[in-house]
């Protein structure tokens, strides 16, 4: 059992020695948290808002985003017929690439096939919390996922639960008390530096800057598949930003 039982909010080693127990719980979480389809879960949430429950993507989002997926796929094979000179052949195959994905997060099937194994995974990390709770149980000390140190684990769990309430699916799998552990674990994530300053940051210049100006971009009549893209990369990238930039900000 580890022996030291606070961290201040300017400790620099993320990921503890090669070795100790932490080391062995910060790599598992690691390794589970970044296999979450996080693409998946931002464009099928945005495409099915039915599923979310007080999500924070502008109710306009949708139907913008339908009406270019609409004409999307039969612009691609027009301009692949006609050989648009102005269109490289590698930026057709991304661009065809990229849609094959989006439709495919479109499919409400597999949206709730992973939402319910994501249940499951969540599930897992509540368990592990209350397991924390036991281990330190008496010891005066602030309680994270892998031990009463914070790590990089913390920072991909508070990321990971910072995108699903932006989503709307904080409501499902942690707000409605099934999930008591993780909410306590959200409350006080929220309330360290970092966490408020960035992703502060990001909802505000989100919602007030990025997603209107991507609008009237497409406004402008681009092709469909440009739009379409462009729309789902404006709402889904800034959390992938908050991120990295806590990584930084903690490393």
């Amino acid at each position: 059992m580890p022996t030291f039982c606070s961290v201040s909010e300017n400790v620099t080693q993320l990921i503890p020695d090669a070795g100790s127990i932490l080391h062995t719980r910060v790599v598992q979480y690691r390794e589970l948290l970044d296999s979450l389809p996080m693409d998946a879960y931002t464009h099928g949430c945005i495409l099915h808002p039915e599923l979310t429950t007080d999500s924070m993507i502008p109710k306009y989002a949708t139907a913008e985003i339908r009406r270019h997926l609409a004409n999307a796929s039969t612009e691609l094979m027009k301009l692949d017929y006609e050989r648009e000179p102005q269109l490289t052949e590698p930026y057709l195959s991304k661009q065809k690439k990229l849609m094959a994905k989006i439709l495919e997060h479109d499919n409400v099937s597999y949206l709730k096939k992973i939402l319910g194994e994501l249940g499951m995974v969540l599930d897992q990390i509540e368990a592990e919390l209350e397991k924390r709770k036991l281990e330190y149980q008496g010891q005066k000390c602030e309680l994270w996922l892998c031990g009463c140190v914070f790590t990089l684990a913390d920072i991909l769990l508070g990321a990971t639960l910072h995108r699903l309430k932006f989503l709307g699916l904080s409501k499902k799998y942690w707000e409605d008390g099934s999930r008591p552990n993780l909410q306590s674990f959200f409350d006080r994530i929220q309330k360290r530096f970092a966490f408020r300053k960035v992703l502060g940051d990001i909802h505000t210049t989100l919602l007030s800057a990025v997603v209107p100006n991507a609008f009237r971009l497409v406004k402008r009549k681009p092709p469909s598949f440009f739009g379409a893209s462009f729309l789902m990369g404006s709402l889904g990238g800034m959390g992938y930003f908050a991120y990295w930039y806590l990584k930084k900000k903690y490393i």
